[in-house]
């Protein structure tokens, strides 16, 4: 396995082509969370995520007869970005092999970097194989996301920064996908501190690490929005490494992931995509686990489609009851929808939109269902919005959009 000396010339290497990322403090989130919460913003990297570290550390390391032949790699997004940047940066040939599901945003933002992208296979093992077999028929150097030593190295270098920022730090909560940056982190953590906590955090969808650990077949299926962290298979290297050096890992469901997304953006103000959210996720599902901890979160990546965040957004408007729908039976006859605006804008609620339903079964032919939606400050705000529909005569259901 390496070693805090192989993470240490990792640094020496990645001196004068990365900088540092800030770990900054969030009062915010320790006041949620009960327990003090920095936040290392490694979406901030250039290319927006960690990835940048460990590949750059494999190309520096490629000898001249390397560079010449060109690099290849297997990536659904961050990898493919960072591969893609720094091999332009060094003048070496990229090719990138994506999976065909991956989102344009990323093929885009991999293509611009000056890679020769091939969309490959319905899954990222799929993708791998073509790589391994266009590596082989081009002579191409293979670089590995995570099962790679010189990577893991790489990715280490980011609990370097953490600990020389922040010596007090005992926790460091950290997303797992094929495990090269929780390797890495706890590669050099332990080495440095061994009492630090080192916890994992893992999509319940494809908790694949987990599963490796505990001698269980492979679990990796459905559809996440963390699809950074979303593999199937995780490294030979990897999994050795996490077994000794990793405390536990844990797992966070969909509903978790997405509002650690919004947290980050309306309380940090910055964006995270659902990989990157996942160890706040984990904090905030597992608070007693956490609780009074000095933690270190890793904000490992930012690439997320803007619709998608959108939809995030709206989504947890609506889970905090800000944003509601609700269904109002009616006498369909003149007058009635004035009334009930009147009752909303009265409450002090926006009306967002307004449908009639005339063809409800449920409902007498002469009747009719109104749906409205309008925004309310919050969950007490909506009540009272309801209720003054009430007053106004008008039995008011909610309707859970999103």
């Amino acid at each position: 396995m390496i070693g805090l000396d192989e993470v240490r010339a990792a640094a020496a290497r990645l001196t004068g082509h990365l900088s540092p990322t800030p770990l900054v403090a969030s009062r915010v989130l320790s006041e949620i969370a009960d327990a003090e919460i920095a936040i290392k913003f490694e979406n901030l990297q250039f290319t927006a995520s960690f990835k940048e570290r460990g590949a750059l550390n494999r190309l520096l390391t490629l000898s001249p007869e390397e560079r010449a032949r060109g690099v290849c790699a297997m990536s659904a997004g961050n990898h493919a970005q960072a591969v893609a940047y720094h091999a332009h940066r060094l003048a070496i040939a990229a090719t990138i092999v994506m999976p065909t599901f991956t989102p344009f945003v990323k093929v885009d933002l991999t293509r611009r970097q000056g890679a020769e992208v091939v969309l490959a296979g319905e899954t990222l093992a799929d993708a791998g194989a073509e790589a391994l077999r266009l590596a082989a028929a081009r002579g191409l150097t293979f670089v590995h996301p995570y099962d790679d030593e010189l990577v893991i190295a790489g990715q280490g270098t980011v609990a370097l920064e953490i600990l020389e920022a922040r010596s007090d730090i005992d926790t460091l909560v950290v997303p797992i996908g094929g495990g090269g940056l929780i390797s890495g982190i706890a590669t050099a953590a332990k080495a440095i501190r061994p009492d630090i906590r080192v916890v994992g955090v893992q999509a319940a969808s494809y908790p694949s690490m987990l599963c490796a650990l505990k001698g269980e077949a492979l679990v990796g299926d459905g559809n996440t929005i963390a699809e950074g962290i979303a593999v199937k298979y995780p490294g030979k290297f990897t999994t050795a490494i996490v077994r000794e050096r990793v405390d536990e890992i844990l797992t966070v469901d969909e509903p978790a992931l997405e509002h650690a997304i919004a947290l980050y953006l309306n309380v940090e103000k910055t964006v995270a995509e659902g990989a990157g959210a996942a160890a706040l996720a984990a904090v905030l599902t597992h608070r007693d686990k956490f609780r009074g901890r000095k933690i270190a979160l890793l904000l490992s990546g930012g690439n997320i489609d803007p619709r998608l965040l959108a939809s995030v957004l709206m989504r947890e408007l609506v889970r905090e009851r800000r944003i509601v729908t609700v269904r109002v039976p009616i006498h369909d006859r003149p007058g009635a929808l004035a009334r009930i605006t009147a009752a909303v804008a009265g409450a002090g609620a926006n009306i967002i939109e307004v449908r009639h339903q005339r063809t409800l079964l449920a409902l007498p032919a002469k009747d009719a269902a109104l749906e409205l939606t309008f925004e309310a400050h919050d969950h007490k705000h909506t009540e009272a919005v309801i209720a003054a529909m009430a007053a106004a005569g008008f039995h008011a259901t909610v309707v859970l959009e999103a």
